[in-house]
């Protein structure tokens, strides 16, 4: 792409980002950008409550419509492709004093981007060689490698309930709305297995294990997190295809998988 044509595209995307019209100055300006402007907002709509119909269901679809076109403005996609965007979703909410009164709203958008990142994340094999390091190093010198796309979500809210019921319908939304009234707290884990995308709850000892794992913590350090029977959850973790490999802290290949949410 030339140089004029990559600044008349900046100018065009400038321009339909802008809350308010352009200046009589601007190339990109009249009626024709006002429908570019609103295809993008639809765009914007339809990508987002693709990756969040649960946030959309909860807030219903004119509240979600014009969040969805306040995040476009806020945080405009970097890249062509929707399916990426979206991600700051959560935080924007949280940030929100119109949405202070759904506290746990945010926690919902952290689950619905984790199992968006593990749809798309492709498979991987285990590196069964790698499990020799357990024998040759310390856990202090150890980290775990996990699936693409893994990802645990603490939450102090029934988001997997909230989740579940409006999705698969099981537990119903009056079981759901109920955890939420009682103040339930859910972890989750959110990895693939396989070709399969998985959803487990976490109990309150191990979640901060894997959350520590996840961020690049140590074995040594994720024990001193959270003192599990580490052993025990290796072979789980090894047998439901979670961990994929073990790499010594020197190892200069990243550690952390894409949709880590500590």
């Amino acid at each position: 792409m030339n140089a004029r044509l990559a600044r008349q595209q900046r100018g065009l995307l400038d321009a339909l980002l802008r809350a308010r019209p352009p200046g009589p100055q601007s190339r990109w300006h009249g009626p024709g950008l006002g429908a570019y402007r609103a295809n993008a907002h639809a765009h914007a709509e339809r990508a987002l409550i693709d990756t969040y119909p649960v946030v959309a269901a909860l807030l219903g679809e004119d509240t979600f419509a014009t969040l969805a076109r306040a995040l476009w403005h806020h945080h405009p996609p970097t890249r062509g492709e929707l399916g990426e965007w979206g991600g700051a979703l959560a935080g924007f909410m949280a940030d929100q004093p119109g949405l202070a009164h759904l506290p746990y709203l945010p926690d919902v958008a952290r689950l619905e981007w984790a199992l968006h990142g593990a749809t798309r994340a492709e498979g991987a094999r285990a590196d069964a060689a790698s499990f020799a390091w357990l024998e040759r190093e310390p856990p202090e010198r150890l980290c775990l490698r996990f699936a693409p796309g893994t990802a645990v979500v603490l939450s102090p809210w029934p988001v997997l309930s909230l989740l579940d019921a409006h999705l698969h319908g099981e537990p119903d939304l009056a079981t759901a709305a109920r955890r939420l009234r009682d103040g339930v707290a859910e972890n989750v884990r959110v990895w693939r297995q396989g070709q399969a995308v998985r959803l487990t709850p976490l109990d309150h000892a191990i979640a901060p294990f894997e959350a520590a794992l996840l961020v690049g913590r140590t074995l040594a350090q994720a024990l001193d997190a959270a003192p599990i029977d580490a052993l025990g959850w290796l072979r789980e973790a090894v047998r439901s295809g979670l961990c994929v490999g073990v790499a010594p802290v020197s190892d200069p290949r990243p550690n952390t998988p894409d949709g880590a949410h500590p």
